[in-house]
Order: C-alpha cells, then structure tokens, then sequence
C-alpha cells in the first residue's frame, strides 16, 4: 500500500471508532462522554501541530550535518533563481 493509503486508513479507522463513542455504540462512563470525547479532536489537532512544528525545528537543526543535502539545497535554490531570471524575475543575490 502507499503512504497515502496507509493515511487514509488511519483516518477512517480512527474517526470510526470515535463514532462509534460519540454515539455510544461502545458504551463510555457518564464523564467520559460528556467531558472528555468532546474534546479529543482538538486536542489530536493540537498534539499534529506540535509534533509538525518539532519535526521541522529539528530539520532545520541538523542541516548543517548533512553536507550532501545542504549541497543539495544550495543547489536547487541556485537552479531556481536560474529559471526565475531566464523568465523574467528580478531575483537579488
């Protein structure tokens, strides 16, 4: 399967399962239900966003230690201001 597929998987198990309490398919004591389900999305959204932000802080660290993907790097900015000018972009230096 690819990526996306595993993707798309994940979501739909998930959020199956979490019909299925918000309904109450699979019974949930009182406080949970009431207090706690309702709230889960955000909180998953939130933990996405802080694991996002980590994963590219953490790129951005260890760049310098990978020589050949920062040459890499330079390299792709250096042939996109190429392409820019031979089309008309003013590019600075």
């Amino acid at each position: 399967m690819t990526k996306a597929t595993d993707t798309a998987l994940a979501f739909i198990t998930i959020s199956s399962i979490y019909i299925a309490l918000w309904v109450e398919a699979i019974p949930l004591p009182a406080l949970l239900h009431d207090e706690i389900l309702p709230v889960l999305p955000w909180w998953a959204l939130v933990s996405y966003g802080c694991y996002c932000l980590y994963s590219l802080g953490y790129g951005v660290y260890v760049l310098n230690d990978r020589e050949d993907k920062y040459q890499e790097l330079l390299s792709q900015i250096s042939e996109a201001k190429a392409f820019m000018k031979k089309n008309g972009v003013d590019v600075k230096e």
